[in-house]
């Protein structure tokens, strides 16, 4: 298995997790749920986590598939280019969430506000993943170009 191979792997989950903890979330919010708040923001910090390997194989993936033919290497930068930008919201998501777990412990009068903080952090972050997920799609997959 090579870097490709894993990051074709690993790139779901950062933005797969997100899409949950946001369900979960929104939930908690409903129907006052702590307990599914608390859950939510763990799911937060596993989408964080998982951004980690996904984001460090993608520059192994780049030498791999660059050296195929008919892969244009604009397509690789622009993929890179707004991965980055992803990685760095899923980091904050999952450090919003930190907080917001802490807050949800200790300091109830933050804890409402960070979970509406947290909700608009993933909603920006979810729009960062679909367009990561479309450029890497489209360095191979030429039907969706």
């Amino acid at each position: 298995m090579n870097d490709a191979h894993l990051h074709l792997i690993l790139n779901h989950l950062p933005i797969i997790i997100p899409v949950i903890g946001l369900l979960i979330m929104v939930g908690g919010l409903i129907i006052k749920s702590e307990l599914l708040k608390r859950t939510a923001y763990f799911v937060f910090m596993l989408a964080a986590l998982t951004a980690i390997p996904t984001f460090a194989t993608g520059e192994g993936a780049e030498e791999v598939i660059e050296k195929l033919a008919g892969v244009d290497e604009n397509l690789i930068k622009t993929h890179e280019e707004i991965a980055e930008k992803f990685a760095i919201l899923c980091y904050v998501l999952g450090g919003i969430s930190l907080l917001g777990l802490w807050a949800n412990f200790y300091k109830k009068s933050l804890s409402t506000i960070i979970s509406y903080i947290t909700i608009l952090i993933c909603i920006v972050t979810l729009y960062y993943a679909k367009q990561t997920g479309t450029t890497g799609g489209e360095i191979k997959h030429i039907e969706i170009r």
